[in-house]
């Protein structure tokens, strides 16, 4: 009985975490495209340079890596360039460190080590591959 339960935690566990870092990363990826905007308004309030080419490739990166993770296609590089992307944009655009006290530097702080959080499943998921129902797990033709 464990075993056949740890058989199945082993089956769904790459394929669940894939979808859940997939909503995670399109949802705010196509917002980049619908609200661009206050895109743009919140990079220039945070700082940024180059907001046009880096909001583009940054809402690219986000929807074409949550469709990759759907598919389980390419699952290793995919996680690795998102983690990256997460921590540049935890660094940029969540600076709690130059931030004053109060409740503003409070969210900056809370998002900053979600984004540390995701970055590490990330990095996990880099190391562990696509897992099950998988593009690059699937079975090759005779």
């Amino acid at each position: 009985m464990l075993q056949q339960l740890s058989s199945l935690i082993t089956t769904v566990s790459n394929p669940l975490g894939r979808f859940i870092l997939g909503i995670y990363f399109l949802l705010p990826g196509l917002a980049k495209f619908t609200s661009y905007d206050f895109h743009v308004d919140y990079m220039a309030s945070k700082g940024m340079f180059f907001i046009p080419f880096f909001l583009i490739l940054s809402g690219i990166m986000q929807v074409g890596g949550a469709t990759a993770l759907f598919a389980g296609f390419q699952v290793r590089i995919t996680a690795f360039l998102l983690a990256g992307l997460t921590f540049i944009i935890s660094l940029v655009m969540h600076d709690f460190w130059s931030m004053e006290e109060g409740l503003q530097r409070s969210h900056e702080t809370q998002n900053f080590f979600k984004n540390m959080g995701i970055m590490a499943g990330l990095l996990i998921l880099t190391n562990a591959g696509a897992g099950a129902f998988s593009l690059d797990n699937r079975k090759k033709s005779a």
